[in-house]
C-alpha cells in the first residue's frame, strides 16, 4: 500500500534541538530507502518539512516504521499517515 507521511514539528520547537539528532535521522532513513519501504522523501517549498512516501503493508506498518525515526523518538516531530489508493476516477470515462 502506498501511504504518504506529512511531517509536523512539534511546536516550540527550535533548530538547535534538532542538530543532535540529524547525522542519526539521515542515517535511518538512509536504511529505510534501501528497503524500499521509503520510496520517496522530498522537502516542502514552502516550510522545512518533510513529505515521506512509503511502501508497507498498511497503515500501522507506516506508523511502526515512522516511529524508528529518531526526531520521531525525540519528540520533535510527528506525522500526518494518509493512505492512498488508486483513482477510480476512469470508470466514469470508460464505463463498466
Amino acid at each position: 500500500m502506498k501511504i504518504i507521511a506529512l511531517e509536523r514539528e512539534t511546536p516550540d520547537t527550535t533548530t538547535e534541538r534538532f542538530r543532535p539528532y540529524l547525522k542519526a535521522e539521515a542515517v535511518r532513513v538512509w536504511e529505510l530507502y534501501k528497503t524500499g519501504q521509503l520510496r520517496e522523501i522530498y522537502f516542502r517549498q514552502d516550510r522545512n518539512e518533510a513529505v515521506l512516501v512509503l511502501e508497507c503493508a498498511d497503515v500501522e506498518e507506516a506508523r511502526q516504521l515512522l516511529e524508528t525515526l529518531p526526531l520521531v523518538q525525540a519528540g520533535l516531530i510527528n506525522f500526518e499517515v494518509i493512505p492512498l489508493i488508486p483513482y477510480p476516477g476512469f470508470e466514469r470515462l470508460f464505463g463498466k
